[in-house]
């Protein structure tokens, strides 16, 4: 049995690796200053008609450009895939980039923006296609551990970027991509991939990675054990796991249209081996493996499901009796649909990580938010009803009440009460909703959010870990009370129990604190952290996230350990609130807490109801914030850097997918 474990592990172990290069784990955005559009003009038409299309034609290597409309309505826009992406995905991943740029940039003529598997550009220039002149704004991301040996580490990388380029350059008109490893010090493996739009002649995609190269020296990720720079028309990254899939060059289909293969002839084919030798050879080797990974994968199935009889009777102790009631929480789906206008786009709330959330109206006139779960969600009946009825039972003013479900088919319904002003993000990160937070409605804020996280962990029937707390799961009501939402990944606990382990890390990046991200242990003291990030966002009216940009690093909390270290906190103040009549000292006290709870030693964190006590009672002595362990994101600048009323420290955004990564 611990032979299968072991192999059980080994296996999840690559095939998480495997998800992790498929899933976007980072997320970028920019909105361009080259003029505006009006919401009923020609352009807006133009670029909704554009952006609509584009997904559906993008080719089999994930790439496709067009342009529509004349002179000043003209409209133009570029897509690209990594080269390992597989068309579904590439289009599913350009959907959405296309949607949340029109959101976050909502009235500018240019954005550029995507996740790790995509990127998306539109503007009113020229056609981008036709562009001589290479955009130079980059985006950087990079892993916080440093490389063994980084002298060394460094000079092997360079060895094989250099060796990818000049095999990207010549990879033709349909696909400039190319991915491989070296081995760098202490036998450890790099693994990197580099890529160019292929339209772009040779000598443009040399020059375009080539200058992308030479901007390392100025990045962070230099010497971290894995980072990436994405640039409009040509990308890298390198990792010390491999986090691509092997792309299987073949010519393309007759008949491809000129707008995915711009010039050039494609002429590489994949050789066919004729050696009846070879063939036994493959096939003594793929009967075996085969064998055995349907062997683990069979393991793998009596696990998880004896892990979820454990869960199914670890609620039914806890709810003894109250198991019968379920089925008055259900719902019939012919009334949801009915409710939903049969889940209408007019009616959808947004996307959430596990599928879209609609607005509905019951028979009896109750307005409700309907969440529809992914298909292949992979939770059985049972477990299902079990973990509704839970939830269910969770009452207090500052969780959104669960009210029902829906079981039909493969329908897996929730249904929520309808909180009218939608989430925290929507007007903490809007520069003309923000105004309305003054200083009492954003204390008012943080004290009822930290009270529904003390009723989680410590006043509900089990403990609940909700591991994926952040603005975007926090809704409003209509006196902008908060109500915490989402716990499609939230844990269970005995009341016993301190702390768990996971191979499966979910969250949102920047929110997950670093024993979490790293090593997947997670307790209390996880969602600690996540409120203290939160809070920084309340106060200072930005975004955190671990990027960077030109010249600045664009990560709120080193720029708050950072003017911590200097007696600077009152720059991290939103502008907004610095003219209020809002009192300044209990503002940085607050910021004081914050940092209190981002501590990166797990100890030294108070638990929430601590940080209740603190946030209610000035009289209390506050302990001094310490950042023990070498941040993991290093600011470049002034020490007394302020955050800027007009530009915000993170302007990549709110990341609403969910990460899957695996503890390294």
């Amino acid at each position: 049995m611990a032979i299968q474990k072991w192999l059980l592990f080994l296996f999840l172990h690559l095939l998480v690796l495997n998800i992790v290069a498929q899933l976007s784990d980072v997320r970028f955005d920019e909105c361009g200053k080259n003029g505006n559009y009006t919401e009923n003009s020609t352009y807006k038409n133009n670029l909704n008609t554009l952006l609509t299309s584009l997904s559906s034609k993008i080719n089999n290597y994930g790439f496709y450009y067009d342009s529509i409309g004349q002179s000043t309505d003209k409209v133009s826009g570029i897509v690209l895939c990594r080269g390992d992406v597989e068309l579904e995905q590439c289009r599913s991943c350009v959907n959405k980039a296309a949607q949340e740029l029109v959101q976050l940039c909502p009235t500018q003529k240019e954005a550029i923006g995507g996740y790790g598997e995509c990127s998306l550009q539109y503007s009113n220039n020229q056609s981008i296609i036709e562009t001589t002149s290479l955009p130079s704004v980059l985006y950087f991301f990079w892993t916080p551990a440093n490389a063994s040996k980084p002298e060394e580490f460094n000079q092997e990388l360079s060895k094989l970027l250099e060796d990818l380029r000049d095999r990207a350059v010549n990879g033709g008109p349909f696909r400039k991509y190319a991915s491989g490893y070296a081995t760098g010090p202490d036998d450890q493996t790099i693994y990197a991939l580099v890529q160019c739009t292929p339209d772009l002649s040779p000598q443009n995609c040399l020059k375009c990675l080539t200058d992308a190269y030479g901007t390392m020296p100025r990045c962070p990720c230099l010497g971290k054990r894995g980072g990436r720079i994405i640039g409009p028309r040509c990308n890298f990254r390198y990792e010390i796991y491999k986090f691509f899939d092997v792309v299987l060059e073949s010519p393309p289909p007759a008949g491809n249209d000129d707008k995915t293969a711009p010039t050039g002839n494609y002429n590489k084919t994949v050789p066919i081996v004729e050696d009846d030798k070879k063939d036994s050879l493959i096939i003594i080797i793929i009967v075996p493996t085969v064998t055995v990974v349907i062997l683990i994968v069979c393991i793998s199935v009596i696990l998880t499901k004896k892990q979820k009889k454990k869960l199914v009777d670890k609620i039914q102790g806890t709810l003894g009796d109250d198991i019968s009631d379920v089925e008055s929480l259900q719902y019939d789906f012919s009334i949801i649909r009915e409710a939903t206008d049969n889940f209408s786009n007019a009616n959808k709330l947004g996307q959430g990580g596990f599928g879209p959330v609609y607005k509905g109206k019951l028979h009896n006139g109750q307005e409700v938010s309907v969440k529809r779960l992914s298909a292949d969600s992979g939770q059985g009946d049972l477990e299902f009803k079990n973990e509704v009825l839970l939830v269910a039972r969770l009452q207090h003013r500052n969780l959104v009440r669960l009210l029902g479900f829906c079981l039909d088919g493969t329908e897996r319904l929730l249904v929520y009460e309808f909180v009218p002003n939608a989430s925290l993000d929507q007007f903490l990160f809007d520069q003309a909703k923000r105004s309305q937070l003054d200083w009492e409605r954003r204390s008012k804020i943080i004290g009822g959010i930290a009270r529904g996280i003390v009723y989680l962990h410590e006043d509900s029937r089990l403990r609940i870990i909700h591991r994926d707390l952040k603005a975007g799961n926090v809704l409003l009501d209509a006196e902008m009370n908060p109500k915490i939402a989402d716990f499609g990944m939230a844990r269970l606990f005995t009341l016993d129990e301190t702390q768990g382990n996971t191979n499966r890390i979910v969250g949102t990046y920047g929110y997950m604190a670093p024993e979490y991200a790293m090593q997947g242990q997670f307790s209390v003291k996880s969602d600690v952290y996540s409120f203290g990030v939160l809070v920084l966002e309340i106060i200072s009216g930005q975004r955190n996230i671990c990027s960077r940009k030109g010249d600045s690093v664009e990560d709120l909390l080193s720029v708050a350990w950072l003017n911590w270290r200097e007696e600077t906190v009152s720059n991290l103040i939103d502008p907004m609130l610095r003219g209020s009549s809002g009192p300044i000292g209990d503002i940085i006290r607050y910021i004081h807490i914050a940092l209190l709870c981002i501590q990166e030693t797990v100890a030294n964190r108070p638990n929430m109801g601590e940080v209740l006590l603190m946030l209610s009672s000035r009289s209390l002595s506050l302990p001094v914030p310490h950042n023990e362990v070498n941040p993991q994101i290093l600011h470049f600048g002034d020490a007394n850097s302020t955050i800027s009323e007009n530009k915000s420290i993170c302007s990549s955004g709110n990341q609403d997918l969910i990460t899957e990564l695996h503890p390294r």
